[in-house]
């Protein structure tokens, strides 16, 4: 059950931008660790104890579509060559001068939403946080600029809120009517409504203003795509929030989509365009050697191809730790979450799928049948191996931490497992109680803590003693959606 979402999820390859060529990279500084060779017997597949036949479920899997030798075969220049990043750099240069010369309110705005949906912000931090702070500061002394503008409070609104200042929904009253519906006189200003729908998605719990905006604008918005259908700019932009909305959408795919289409826009900003185009295949060349990396510990572990049973789905777990871990020093977390991930994958189909009761019953008291033997050394050594990472390099022994934190997961495992054999249906509170654990989110979150440079003792021990809400709840999300994803 856990990471059934994550594990499951359609990739794509992304193709390398036509504008630029591919691209090497020397390796990674990373140790290889091996469990066991896959040249070994398998016995994975052995089904009998004592001469008992055993029948196991099978939740009939597809073979992984990404063949390592493909993955290992994924180069190009953007990293090696110098002239990349010498034109990157210059690039990057005239970009932080427009961010400085531009005076206008909503163009410093429309700016830098430009730069978050082509995933070039992460260059610029300090100057759009200095910008978005001055707009913040003035926002009640110079409100003449958006004061009847739908489209300029909206945006105002979605960007201030996304980087943690505190605005008001009330921004919105003056353009609703008497009764909270949208102004019928805004009902042609598409821009305004599309800005103000992207909007609403970031609403606190209880802003029902922005939740029955929320409601008016899309009604709109769809009614204006049946009446629009020339492919238009805006009409593209609408069709894609009212698909997903920018807040739910992952940044680097957000990032390549929108390179394509920003290219058709009529207002487009030719440096920021080379800039983005670019910078997003130094960043991909940057992620393929991760996953050349992530790819070969797979590999070499063996796991893949003795547990036939469980999910192949490396480069599926590596998409999700870039959609967590974009940046490009981020290596090192992607690496170490594709493995957590991996694992997790693995042990999820051993509890639902593989093992018999009294089998996950002995695993989860450290008493291994022979084939849960080989997942139990992968799992210990490449938990001590990310442990001894951390003991290195900041003097903290997590082993413990680590430890409480797998043996609670498959305490949740085990747990489903004796429901589904012995017919039981939990009631509501006792699957939720249960399943914001076995889902693993914590777990990762965990691990996500692991890897930044600033952990301490009473950190760990705040986590291990007592999961925050935030822990709770992020898990939770994602147990729903996983649930939602597979129900039927």
């Amino acid at each position: 059950m856990a990471f059934c979402l994550c594990s499951s999820f359609p990739v794509c390859n992304i193709p390398i931008h036509s504008k630029w060529k591919s691209f090497s990279y020397n390796g990674s500084s990373f140790r290889r660790l091996i469990v066991f060779s896959t040249s070994q017997s398998d016995t994975t597949n052995k089904t009998s104890i004592d001469d008992v036949t055993i029948t196991r479920r099978s939740a009939n899997y597809h073979p992984a579509i990404w063949d390592y030798d493909y993955v290992q075969s994924l180069k190009n220049d953007f990293v090696q060559d110098e002239s990349y990043k010498e034109r990157s750099r210059k690039l990057k240069e005239e970009v932080r001068m427009m961010l400085g010369n531009v005076v206008d309110p909503l163009e410093k705005l429309e700016l830098i939403d430009t730069l978050q949906r082509l995933g070039l912000s992460y260059h610029f931090e300090a100057e759009i946080n200095n910008t978005l702070k001055n707009i913040s500061s003035d926002r009640i002394s110079t409100a003449a600029w958006k004061k009847e503008n739908l489209y300029a409070t909206a945006l105002e609104f979605r960007l201030l809120r996304q980087h943690g200042y505190k605005v008001d929904q009330d921004v919105f009253t003056y353009f609703m009517d008497d009764v909270g519906n949208i102004k019928s006189s805004l009902n042609q200003d598409f821009k305004g409504l599309l800005n103000l729908y992207e909007a609403s998605y970031l609403l606190l719990e209880g802003e029902t203003m922005l939740e029955n905006a929320r409601e008016l604008a899309a009604k709109l918005l769809k009614q204006y795509l049946k009446e629009n259908n020339d492919h238009q700019y805006l009409s593209m932009l609408v069709d894609h929030a009212l698909e997903l909305p920018l807040h739910w959408r992952m940044p680097s795919l957000e990032a390549r989509w929108f390179i394509d289409e920003y290219e058709k826009s009529k207002d487009k900003n030719p440096i920021i365009l080379e800039l983005a185009i670019l910078d997003y295949n130094i960043v991909q060349s940057i992620h393929q050697e991760d996953l050349r990396y992530a790819s070969t510990w797979w590999k070499e572990l063996g796991l893949g191809k003795r547990f036939t049973f469980a999910r192949d789905r490396l480069m599926e777990n590596f998409l999700w730790t870039v959609g967590m871990e974009i940046a490009p020093e981020d290596g090192k977390s992607r690496i170490f979450l594709t493995m957590v991930y991996a694992l997790i994958t693995v042990i999820d189909d051993v509890y639902d799928v593989y093992g018999t009761l009294d089998e996950l019953e002995l695993f989860t008291d450290v008493r291994l049948p022979d084939y849960m033997k080989i997942y139990y050394h992968a799992l210990y050594n490449s938990i001590n191996e990310m442990a001894f990472d951390t003991l290195k390099e900041q003097g903290i022994n997590v082993i413990p931490f680590l430890k409480k934190l797998w043996t609670d997961l498959c305490k949740a495992l085990l747990l489903e497992a004796k429901w589904y054999y012995i017919g039981y249906t939990p009631t509501l509170q006792e699957y939720i109680d249960n399943a914001w654990i076995s889902i693993g989110g914590s777990l990762v979150l965990a691990h996500s803590y692991l890897v930044n440079d600033h952990i301490t003792e009473e950190g760990l021990h705040s986590i291990q003693e007592n999961y925050s809400d935030i822990v709770y709840r992020s898990s939770l999300i994602i147990r729903l959606a996983n649930d939602l994803g597979t129900s039927s």
